[in-house]
């Protein structure tokens, strides 16, 4: 069972980790580099953000969302 968990650590320490461990020594050589994915994830949820809340004004301006507090019938 021992080895079991072993051979767990071993994977995300060794394999799983690695692309971590390769952006922290570019970190040393360049910036940007190494925040690079930050960035690409702050772009992708932007771009998310703004395509929901147009989605939002949307469905607001066409009025088919009912608004009263009556609009379920568990009300």
């Amino acid at each position: 069972m021992k080895n079991f968990f072993e051979s767990i650590a071993s994977l995300f320490e060794e394999v799983l980790f690695f692309p971590f461990k390769l952006l922290t020594h570019v970190e040393l050589f360049n910036w940007w580099v190494s925040n690079g994915v930050s960035f690409i994830f702050l772009l992708v949820g932007l771009i998310a953000g703004i395509y929901w809340i147009n989605q939002l004004r949307k469905f607001d301006k066409s009025g088919e969302e009912k608004k009263n507090s009556s609009a379920h019938s568990f009300l």
